[in-house]
């Protein structure tokens, strides 16, 4: 049924940027965001508990009749997905996989920077997933914690957060990387003062961009696009007071954010 929402969720509020770019290619599409603000980060939490936490949440989601989920996270993206895939009818895309085949396609030379929370790198994902596609590449990686409340804070281009990026990123240019990914929602936001520091000869992949090609992709194939003559509704869920989701929420959508719902997980499933 092509009126039906595309369902987006996340630990918080990076997955705002994953609904810009689905808003900006498919903006006649419906989508239903569902930021689990109560219980961030996931990036600290057990393998299970992320499961389990996606779970709830898909579940909470498919009951507003989803035609597709977004794993809008990249911890619960390495961890939940193929869980969520296994277990759900409808198509189930993360962030990961759209951004690792794009650096793939994208670099010359095979040399693959990625940065990310410190979780995120950590895990490997990005790694794992880009050796899959091409084994021989060489792939370098750097957590930029700091990255995170930045963005969130809106420094995204001053000072500080040129400081930041410079010594975050100092050593991935030593590496003689060509392609850099942009491993965690958050890190789009400072995407001038990212290449500003790597330069004319890195290219950034946006996983946010890259999920949201992947998304509408999908969705065309199934037959299952909304009218491009459309407009699409936006309808946001959390599970905290919405106040800071709001705020944070504006600066990330440019001021688009409308009405935020409070829910419990816990009372829906009774």
């Amino acid at each position: 049924m092509p009126w039906r929402s595309i369902g987006i969720f996340d630990s918080g509020v990076g997955g705002l940027t994953v609904l810009r770019e689905i808003m900006k290619v498919m903006p006649q599409e419906d989508t239903i965001y569902f930021g689990d603000t109560a219980r961030v980060p996931y990036g600290t939490k057990s393998p299970e508990t992320v499961i389990r936490y996606s779970e709830e949440i898909a579940a909470f989601l498919v009951k507003k009749e989803i035609k597709l989920l977004v794993v809008a996270c990249n911890t619960a993206s390495s961890v939940a997905l193929s869980t969520l895939k296994r277990k759900l009818a409808i198509p189930v895309v993360g962030v990961i996989e759209p951004g690792a085949d794009r650096a793939v396609e994208l670099s010359a030379t095979g040399r693959i920077g990625v940065i990310g929370t410190a979780g995120t790198i950590r895990s490997s994902a990005y790694t794992k997933a880009i050796k899959r596609r091409a084994p021989d590449s060489v792939v370098v990686t750097r957590a930029c914690p700091l990255f995170v409340p930045l963005a969130e804070e809106g420094w995204t281009d001053n000072e500080v957060a040129r400081l930041a990026a410079k010594i975050y990123l100092n050593e991935l240019n030593d590496s003689r990387i060509d392609t850099l990914v942009l491993g965690c929602t958050h890190y789009p936001l400072l995407k001038p003062v990212i290449s500003e520091i790597t330069g004319n000869g890195v290219t950034l992949v946006d996983s946010a961009e890259e999920t949201a090609r992947r998304v509408a992709a999908i969705l065309e194939r199934k037959k299952l696009l909304r009218h491009a003559s459309e407009t699409g509704n936006h309808h946001y869920y959390v599970t905290d007071i919405p106040a800071g989701f709001i705020r944070v929420g504006n600066r990330f959508l440019g001021g688009k954010l409308g009405d935020v719902y409070q829910v419990n997980l816990e009372a829906e499933e009774d």
